[in-house]
């Protein structure tokens, strides 16, 4: 960066830590740090509620993502990625009923009434290492636009914007989260229209809609993994459950489609930018929207870092405020030392401090942000049979575990590169992967009925040797 670059994108990061802190209200009870209510116990209204689910899930790695599956495959690229979105209204429909009819307050009380104690905190487990995930794998893209991995910049700024949003997460919590996040989503859709006008009129726009092929193996087999991941994935992200609990069962039903629509169009029309990339020729590098962004000047690269900064930011903050519910709030209550009660402001924030320093380790060892995403969703496939067919079920802890344990397995297998060449659909970059969502989906569903199956015919034989 030369001096004019470097007064431009340090002075946003500095300007950026210093509103958000200065706007975002301060918290002066648990009820407001750990659920987001006001200062007079009312709870987030609908469409506050809703820009926080529609910003807070579209990370930094999410739009890059789609922006470098567009490069690669086009607009089916940009659909496969974007399909995720769709979970959004499959979560809260689901939540939705599960409210209504059983009166949980939270997923974890859920699993605790049908599937027992243990089932929550294996739960529990399963999404603290997907918040884990979600803080070096969004500081890592802000980095990404200061310097190059290995260089100071990198890790300065990716430093620098972790105290700015953990600063302003203590402040407010929760309430602090949801708050910004309203600016932060008018903030993102406005330069998300901004990077529109420079990439568009640059482009035949039948060109940029129709580019890609509707293959296996041209990214149809990664959009076919995201259908099947809409049943399990949103379910092990307490950033977007969360929110599922903080407001009446309608209002939220609301928010959560509405958000859901309008993320899978900003995500999409944000894998444009890859798709102009493989227009023109331009090599992505694996970071699309900054190698776009230099090809079109200093305005467009700006551009690109103030959207990666806002989306980065509505989801750490949201990550900090879920790790302090799920640390300080959950499981206390799983392990049966706690009560109703919330426990004080400071037991979140020592939580928020200690993962902002461990959550950002990965980030100086390297790693791939796209696996964070693909990989989890599949070790937690086996939470698509519990939270679909719950209802089949008053009690069955058995089912819980041979269908979550069985999908945690397939995962591990997946990442270690030994599930068989057999398994493979197609003959794609995601063959494999969308081979073990496929298979996997029918064993672990397998898995949830056997225990009931096998109790019903051990009912049956009972009652035939009474007869």
């Amino acid at each position: 960066m030369n001096f004019t670059e470097a007064s431009l994108f340090w002075g946003f990061l500095l300007v950026y830590g210093v509103v958000m802190y200065v706007l975002s209200p301060k918290s002066k009870n648990a009820n407001s740090f750990y659920k987001g209510a006001d200062d007079h116990g009312n709870p987030v209204g609908q469409w506050s509620l809703t820009a926080s689910i529609f910003i807070s899930w579209i990370f930094a790695k999410s739009v890059t993502n789609a922006a470098n599956l567009g490069a690669a495959y086009g607009v089916v690229g940009g659909l496969a990625y974007a399909s995720y979105w769709l979970s959004i209204p499959v979560a809260g429909y689901v939540i939705y009923l599960i409210r209504t009819q059983t009166g949980a307050r939270s997923l974890q009380d859920f699993l605790t009434s049908r599937f027992g104690r243990f089932a929550a905190l294996a739960f529990a487990a399963a999404i603290l290492i997907r918040l884990y995930n979600e803080v070096w794998s969004n500081t890592a893209v802000v980095g990404g636009y200061f310097g190059l991995p290995g260089e100071w910049e990198y890790y300065a700024a990716a430093m620098l914007f972790t105290v700015f949003t953990l600063a302003y997460s203590l402040k407010g919590g929760l309430r602090s989260s949801i708050f910004t996040d309203v600016i932060q989503a008018f903030v993102f859709v406005f330069f998300v229209g901004a990077v529109l006008f420079l990439i568009i009129p640059a482009n035949d726009t039948s060109a940029l809609l129709t580019n890609g092929e509707f293959r296996l193996n041209a990214g149809f087999d990664l959009l076919l993994v995201a259908l099947l991941q809409l049943f399990s994935y949103p379910f092990h992200d307490p950033v977007l459950t969360d929110r599922g609990f903080v407001n009446k069962e309608k209002t939220m039903l609301k928010s959560f489609v509405v958000a859901g629509l309008l993320g899978f169009v900003a995500v999409f029309i944000f894998s444009l930018v890859g798709v102009h990339a493989r227009l023109n020729g331009i090599e992505a590098m694996g970071n699309a929207p900054a190698a776009v962004g230099q090809s079109l000047g200093l305005a467009a690269l700006f551009f690109m870092s103030v959207i990666m900064m806002t989306s980065a930011g509505s989801t750490l903050d949201s990550t900090f405020s879920s790790l302090a519910k799920s640390l300080a709030v959950d499981l206390p209550r799983l392990a049966r030392r706690a009560q109703d009660k919330l426990p004080s402001v400071r037991m979140g924030a020592v939580v928020m401090v200690v993962f902002a320093l461990l959550g950002n380790l990965p980030m100086f060892a390297g790693t791939d942000i796209l696996k964070a995403t693909t990989i989890s969703g599949t070790m937690v496939m086996g939470l698509a049979p519990v939270f679909l067919f719950y209802g089949f079920t008053q009690w069955s802890p058995w089912s819980f575990h041979l269908s979550f344990w069985t999908g945690l397995g397939l995962g591990v297998l997946l990442a270690a590169g030994l599930i068989p060449s057999s398994w493979a659909i197609g003959d794609g970059a995601y063959a494999m992967l969308l081979g073990v969502n496929a298979y996997g989906f029918l064993i672990c569903t397998a898995c949830f009925f056997l225990p009931l199956l096998l109790r019903r015919l051990a009912g049956k034989s009972v009652v035939a040797e009474g007869a």
